[in-house]
Formats: structure tokens, sequence, C-alpha cells
């Protein structure tokens, strides 16, 4: 479930942005009282996601329009395959439209590419998380699209995790004490995850009572070698270089999670197209 306050908030910045003072191409072009209606087709194999968040966009700008998705979110759709019909003023459908397709576009493109991660590791034990690396602004939408396409959500922000990076380590002094640090100030329903570069960090970080570990840019026998020394008393997550030809390698090692920035950090929007048919109103 989408948080209604902040997709409220979010269209309205984005359609503000977008259209200032208003659009002068489609108040010059049209006469105000031209109706019809437009469809969002498919132009290559996508997951839907984000189809609510796409009406919503333009019921936000005009709520005289009628929208009507014909896919849901995480229905597989193939090229030419109509996804949502949207009718009635035809400047409203096309003032509102970019920012509706910007959203809706990268949605798909992150729900689809996830979907590719989690096809590719199927029959393995491990699950595909995303990370932090979003839009600002956009990050509960990016998550959501990650969901729809089968993946599963890391934390959602600094304030409900503990992940204990190199960065961390190095301010701390080491990751004993950066391990205990966290243990004296958080509450203990918080887990500590602690990054790893190596296997003499990973013997560090278990004898610091680290409640998960994440194997950073190991080698496939490096992190075969972690998984085998912890033997399931923690779980561990796999990091860095995921690409979908690696990431099938990586989950059979037996690691429990791999966590896989590109799908939000440099996801491609997906294919898809808005078509007006202008059926009243005509001069």
């Amino acid at each position: 479930m989408l948080p209604r306050h902040l997709l409220t908030k979010l269209i309205r910045t984005g359609l503000a942005e977008d259209i200032g003072a208003g659009d002068v191409t489609t108040g010059a072009v049209l006469r105000g009282d031209e109706t019809g209606y437009a469809q969002a087709t498919a132009k290559a194999e996508l997951v839907v996601a984000g189809i609510d968040v796409f009406g919503e966009v333009f019921l936000t700008f005009d709520p005289a329009l009628q929208f009507t998705r014909r896919l849901g979110d995480g229905e597989k759709a193939g090229k030419g395959d109509l996804l949502a019909e949207v009718s009635g003023s035809l400047a409203s459908i096309l003032t509102a439209e970019r920012v509706a397709l910007n959203l809706f576009q990268r949605m798909c493109g992150i729900a689809t590419l996830t979907r590719r991660y989690v096809e590719r590791i199927e029959g393995t034990r491990a699950k595909i998380l995303d990370t932090r690396k979003t839009v600002p602004g956009l990050r509960f939408l990016d998550k959501y699209a990650v969901r729809v396409g089968g993946g599963c959500n890391h934390r959602f922000a600094l304030y409900d995790g503990v992940l204990i990076k190199d960065n961390h380590i190095t301010a701390a002094g080491g990751i004993a004490p950066a391990v205990r640090r966290v243990r004296e100030r958080v509450p203990h329903t918080l887990k500590i995850e602690v990054e790893v570069k190596n296997l003499a960090e990973l013997e560090e970080a278990l004898a610091a009572g680290a409640d998960a570990i994440m194997l950073d840019n190991m080698g496939i026998a490096e992190m075969a070698a972690a998984v085998k020394r912890v033997g399931g008393m923690i779980p561990l997550e796999a990091s860095g270089n995921m690409t979908l030809e690696r990431v099938r390698e990586v989950a059979a090692v037996g690691v429990d999670f791999i966590s896989v920035g590109a799908l939000t950090h440099s996801v491609a929007a997906a294919d898809v197209s808005l078509n007006v048919i202008r059926t009243e109103g005509r001069p």
C-alpha cells in the first residue's frame, strides 16, 4: 500500500514543476472543449507497476477525467498490450501526460528488472533485495515497484535498520567498538548488520555479535568460504557488482540475500506510449 499523503505531495510537486504558469502548447493548439480518450500501451515486454499512480496523476490534475486500468500491478504485458485508458478533456490529458508517464515508466522499469533477477535465481535459497540508492523523493515508489517485481525491501531509510558500513567502522576504530556502541544505544528490536570485505573481518563481526553480515564485493570462492564458516547461524547478504550475468552464480553459494543497487539507481524506464484518440468536440 502506497502512503497516500506522500503520493499526493509528489504528484502535485511534479505537476507544478512541469506546468508552471501553464501549458502554452496545449493552450494554443486546442480551444479547450475537445474531448476524447488516450490509450497507454506497452511497446516492449514489461511488468506492470504503478498503474494506479499513473491514473492518479491525471485525476489529481483534473478530477473530471475517467481512468480505467486494463492490467494490474504485477501482471506481465507483451508488446502492444493495452495497459490503461484515460478519457475526458484532451487538454487535461495532454497537460498531465508527461508527469504520469515519467512515474509509471520508471516503476514498470524497476519491476521488470527486478523480475528478471528473481527469475534468474529461482531454485536457490537467496532473495533479491533493493538498496537505498533511489532518487530522492521517489523511494516509496521505487521500493514498491521492487516488491511488485518479486523482490524484497532492505531497510527503507536510516531510521529503521542498522547497517554498519566501512566508513562507520573506520570512524569508530574497528568492528568491535562499532557494534558495541550500537548495542548500547539502539533498541534491542533493531537487528545489527555489519559489512565486511574479507574473511578476517567476517571473524571480527561474528565475535562482536553481529545479527547479520553483508559480504561486500567478495569473489565467489571467498563467499562460499564465508557461507561454510557461518553455517546458517546468521543471515548473509551478498553485495557489490550483482549483474544479471553473475547473480545466479552468487546465489548458488548459499547466501540468504543478494542486494542489487542497479534495480533503482540505474534502471531504464519501461517503454510505454500514450496515444490520444479524439472522438468528440470536432470543429
